[in-house]
């Protein structure tokens, strides 16, 4: 059995504002512990109308303090962003107050775009620094040395996991070498996947941290009763895409009934292809798609990300998922 985690986007819908995506995430949260998932992160994005997890530890806070038992962590922090001296100190102050249950997913990219980086006070060369920002990361988190002058309270001495993400080959050779577990964001740049996996395994060195390769592709899935209702409710995530084609990056819009006169024959092909591990349907033709897809990838993990406008229709999709999971990757 192939375990299952929840990368959740926060989605800001049509309609309404920050305050209700959080409820909602919160409510998603406490779902998805008592539905068995592994782990459930939210992601760091800024000068987003429809991402409410800028503040990305104070959102894993609140999670955290919802839920009991799941692990709750950062899918990831875009670590360029920061000082790491600043993370070990936020996530050492998470480890301390939910033992064992923290999660630190590392993005190389800033997670927004070039202006709001420079209102971010960051330099477009931040991410030059990423691989020793993540060894200073390790450091600050590993017990104090002595007479060590930089000294990160809450931190040190907590050994909170870290996970590399990416989208492309660099990730997956940084997280080798570290022996770190790798995630791969395949739900919106599918195109370097297997061949990603297929580094970070060929090359991963053991660590403190990790024995063996651990890799989670990041996939779309969204699930209903029957595979008509799934495409309509689809509808929402490929609008979405739609707006990044066009770069009109907006709210999550209500599902509509025919995407053929939303988007031209060009977007469809571009939607298409970023959405190409998007799984949708019914529990019958998931334990097919998504099968294949636990198959062919070998995955340890998957982190399941589902935008879907209606909080009560998202919510069973994500029954719906955990009723198949036994099953996939037989």
């Amino acid at each position: 059995m192939v375990a299952i985690s929840v990368l959740d986007l926060v989605p800001v819908i049509e309609g309404e504002g920050p305050r209700e995506a959080l409820l909602k995430s919160i409510d998603l949260a406490r779902h998805a512990e008592r539905l068995g998932f592994t782990r459930y992160w939210v992601a760091e994005h800024h000068n987003m109308v429809g991402i409410a997890s800028a503040a990305t530890s104070v959102v894993i806070g609140q999670l955290a303090a919802a839920t009991s038992t799941m692990r709750i962590g950062a899918g990831g922090i875009m670590l360029p962003n920061h000082a790491p001296l600043v993370i070990a100190e936020q996530f050492g102050t998470l480890e301390a107050l939910f033992p064992g249950r923290i999660d630190l997913g590392l993005g190389r990219a800033p997670g927004t775009d070039q202006l709001t980086l420079r209102a971010l006070r960051r330099s477009p060369m931040s991410s030059d620094s990423f691989p020793q920002d993540v060894l200073e990361l390790q450091a600050l988190f590993a017990p104090a040395g002595p007479n060590q002058a930089i000294r990160a309270v809450p931190g040190e001495g907590s050994n909170v996991p870290l996970w590399i993400l990416g989208s492309s080959l660099f990730g997956a050779q940084l997280a080798a070498e570290l022996g770190l577990p790798y995630s791969f964001a395949s739900h919106f740049a599918p195109d370097a996947l297997m061949q990603a996996l297929a580094v970070y395994r060929e090359r991963f060195k053991p660590s403190e941290q990790l024995a063996t390769p651990h890799a989670m592709p990041g996939i779309n899935i969204v699930a209903a009763d029957t595979d008509e209702e799934a495409q309509y409710l689809a509808s929402s995530l490929q609008q979405r895409f739609v707006g990044m084609v066009r770069g009109a990056r907006g709210k999550l819009q209500p599902p509509i009934a025919d995407m053929e006169s939303y988007w031209t024959p060009a977007e469809k092909g571009h939607v298409r292809q970023m959405l190409r591990y998007a799984f949708i349907g019914s529990p019958e033709t998931l334990k097919r798609t998504l099968g294949e897809f636990v198959r062919d990838t070998q995955a340890d993990e998957i982190m399941v990300t589902a935008p879907i406008y209606d909080h009560d229709k998202r919510k069973r999709s994500f029954e719906l998922v955990a009723g198949i999971a036994a099953e996939l990757g037989r």
